[in-house]
C-alpha cells in the first residue's frame, strides 16, 4: 500500500487499509490490481480523476489537426491567375494544411496530360521551400491530383478568424463625432 505522499505502507489487509483512508477522509484505489499483492493507494479520487481529466484535454489540445485545402487549375492557365492560386496554396500550406493540387481536363485537353503534369511540377517548384511532395500528379478520371505536404519548419501558427460581423461591432463602439444638438 501507498500513503497520501507516496511513502510505502507495506502490505496491509483490506481492513486496516481502509479504516486508515477513512481516518485521513481519503479513498482508498486500487492503482495495479494484477500485481501481487495488488497495490493500492490512499487518494482524493475525486481529485485524481479532475487531474487525469485535464491532462487529457491538454493532450488533445496539443493535438494537430490536419485538413486538406484543394487549389483547382486548368491546364491552361495564365500566369497571374497560377501566381494567386500558388499564393493560395503557400497560404495553406503555412497554416500547416496539406494543399490537394487538382488540374481539371474538359473535352480533348485530357489528350495532353504533359500539359497538366508541367503544370504540377511548376507549382511544386513555386512550393518547394515550403512543402513537400507528398503524392506525385495522377490521373484520376478527367482531373490529374497532387498532394503537398507542409514542412515541419515553414509552419506558422493559424490566424485567428475574425467573426464576420466585427467590423459592425467596432463601428458601434466607437463614438460617433457629430453635432451636437
Amino acid at each position: 500500500m501507498v500513503g497520501t505522499e507516496g511513502e510505502q505502507l507495506g502490505i496491509l489487509n483490506i481492513r486496516d487499509a481502509l479504516r486508515i483512508a477513512q481516518e485521513s477522509n481519503l479513498d482508498l484505489v486500487e492503482v495495479a490490481p494484477t500485481a501481487r499483492p495488488p497495490v493500492c493507494r490512499i487518494m482524493d479520487y475525486g481529485k485524481y480523476k479532475f487531474e487525469q481529466s485535464k491532462r487529457e484535454r491538454e493532450a488533445r489540445k496539443k493535438q494537430k489537426i490536419v485538413s486538406i485545402k484543394e487549389v483547382k487549375l486548368r491546364p491552361n492557365i495564365e500566369d497571374h491567375d497560377f501566381d494567386t492560386k500558388a499564393r493560395n496554396a503557400i497560404r495553406f500550406l503555412e497554416d500547416g494544411d496539406k494543399v490537394k493540387v487538382t488540374i481539371m481536363f474538359r473535352g480533348r485537353e485530357i489528350t495532353h496530360p504533359e500539359l497538366g503534369r508541367q503544370l504540377c511540377v511548376r507549382l511544386a517548384e513555386v512550393c518547394r521551400p515550403y512543402s513537400n511532395v507528398e503524392r506525385d500528379a495522377k490521373v484520376e478520371g478527367r482531373n490529374m491530383i497532387m498532394i503537398l505536404a507542409p514542412k515541419a519548419e515553414t509552419q506558422r501558427e493559424p490566424r485567428a478568424e475574425k467573426p464576420r460581423d466585427a467590423k459592425r461591432a467596432e463601428k458601434a463602439e466607437a463614438p460617433t463625432t457629430g453635432k451636437a444638438e
